[in-house]
């Protein structure tokens, strides 16, 4: 599976959403747009022209990241009747979301469900460099919605914002597993395997991106 990474996000106790394990619709531009501009209970279609209007471009120019999934088809063909352009991701929403950010990209808006744990972890991110983001939480039957219940949530079809699913000082860590377009794999090269890291804070707007070398000891006579 490309682009496969393993995530890490702390911060203080209570400022990351104790999100259930169910799915979350999610919505996310990059820094540099009022705020407002994107709005999770608006139509896709009226989010791009949005962001479009925002930056002065017409909606044709705006690159939309999406999920390829099948229950993304309503919102692919919807951008695509709008001239939109479509990054379609086999996996990995939380390195859609960050792509956002990163104007090397090309990629203005990420919007689709994925998982509400993912979410929170990609809203960590996010919090780091900038942007907005939405997310809402999906219930497919009763159990999820009592697991909803369980980890205090009452309001099943709140909009969170950004700062609603992580605020504060937030460290947000990730490690490639195998390649992908926010980070290198890992790589075994004769008695050495290489990974690449990326570590965000919040409170400096440092991104740090980390290679590391892992040699085998036996080798070197230790």
């Amino acid at each position: 599976m490309p682009g496969a990474i393993a995530t890490m996000a702390m911060a203080e106790g209570g400022t990351l959403l104790n999100a259930p394990d169910v799915y979350m619709q999610k919505l996310a531009i990059g820094p540099g747009y009022p705020n407002g501009t994107i709005d999770l209970r608006k139509s896709p279609a009226d989010n791009v022209r949005a962001i479009a209007k925002a930056k002065g471009v017409e909606p044709n120019e705006i690159i939309a990241c999406v999920l390829e999934r099948d229950r993304h088809d309503a919102i692919i063909a919807e951008l695509r009747a709008l001239g939109c352009g479509i990054k379609l991701i086999p996996d990995g929403d939380v390195a859609g979301v960050i792509a956002t950010a990163d104007p090397g990209t090309g990629i203005d808006l990420y919007v689709g469900t994925g998982g509400a744990p993912e979410g929170v972890l990609a809203a960590a991110a996010l919090r780091c460099v900038g942007g907005q983001m939405q997310g809402r939480l999906v219930f497919r039957n009763d159990d999820e919605v009592a697991r909803a219940h369980r980890w205090g949530i009452d309001d099943l079809t709140r909009v969170y914002t950004l700062n609603e699913m992580a605020k504060g000082d937030c460290i947000f860590a990730a490690t490639g597993v195998t390649d992908g377009s926010l980070l290198k794999g890992v790589h075994r090269r004769g008695n050495c395997v290489t990974t690449e890291s990326i570590v965000m804070r919040a409170s400096t707007g440092t991104v740090r991106r980390v290679s590391t070398e892992y040699r085998d000891l036996k080798h070197r006579g230790l």
